[in-house]
């Protein structure tokens, strides 16, 4: 594993001291409700990609949802997460899937989004890894949380779907940045069809000689601030996060890689050029 991306659970004293400070600037969520009344809040939009397996991979086509970096706190405003949910029970995807990043500033602010999760039960479940902040809040408590609210939190390992998708699984790795990444231990004994999981574009470069069949990232949120064209004005941290910013890359050796602009805000309550995403992916089988 690079030591570049390796760095632990270290949330330096700076960090905790800025977050604290937006916490307590924005307390209430007044900033996130002014900037959604304002149109400055970004709308939820739903991106479809359909990836095609081998002949006999699925028995049928599985369609699944993934969404990212809710980022629950003040500077996001629970509407959106109310929209995306809307989406998902018109859509009703057999497997629902989270990227990581559920909190911003405080592990308690999780209920926000909790409350809407709820209202949606995939037929095959739902799944999820943490992110950076997730990992620098409590990762306990808000593991607890969405185990309670239905949610299998994956953490390097797998779990193969039920019947008739026996031959699925699906790979999440810890966070990237402030986890202990191991790809290894996320596939050992994973099935044919593989569905990987990181919560940063990064994971890529820990994967090894690991495969997948369909990749889902968030971390990057499109830049939430970018230009018309979609290039991101500001980054996110990681060497992949302004390379694999937003879409659909392909990846030599492996299938499609989806990096996803994600739901919520984080530092800013303000999305420019880079609106909030759920993705809704179809895998099919082809004949050869």
């Amino acid at each position: 594993m690079s030591k570049d991306l390796h760095r632990g659970h270290h949330n330096p004293l700076w960090r905790r001291a800025g977050i604290a400070v937006i916490d307590m600037a924005l307390a209430g969520g007044w900033a996130a409700r002014c900037s959604r009344r304002l149109g400055l809040h970004g709308r939820l939009c739903v991106s479809e990609y359909d990836v095609h397996l081998p002949e006999a991979a699925l028995p049928t086509p599985l369609v699944l949802a993934f969404a990212s970096d809710f980022h629950a706190g003040p500077t996001t405003h629970p509407g959106l997460y109310a929209a995306c949910v809307d989406e998902l029970i018109a859509r009703n995807p057999d497997l629902f899937l989270l990227g990581g990043d559920f909190v911003f500033c405080k592990a308690d602010y999780l209920i926000q989004l909790t409350r809407q999760l709820t209202r949606y039960e995939a037929p095959l479940g739902t799944f999820a890894i943490l992110g950076n902040h997730d990992l620098w809040t409590d990762r306990v408590q808000i593991t607890q949380d969405l185990t309670a609210a239905g949610v299998t939190v994956l953490v390097n390992q797998h779990v193969t779907l039920p019947a008739p998708f026996g031959g699925v699984s699906i790979c999440g790795i810890d966070d990237p940045w402030t986890g202990n990444a191991d790809a290894a231990s996320a596939f050992s004994g994973a099935m044919p069809v593989r569905i990987f999981l990181t919560h940063s574009p990064d994971g890529l470069l820990l994967l090894g000689k690991e495969r997948y069949d369909v990749g889902f990232a968030g971390h990057t949120h499109g830049g939430q601030i970018a230009l018309p064209n979609g290039t991101p004005i500001f980054g996110a941290g990681g060497p992949l996060s302004r390379s694999h910013s937003r879409g659909r890359f392909e990846v030599s050796g492996n299938g499609p890689f989806i990096v996803s602009r994600g739901v919520g805000c984080s530092n800013l309550p303000v999305r420019i050029n880079s609106d909030s995403e759920l993705v809704i992916c179809t895998l099919r089988s082809d004949p050869y």
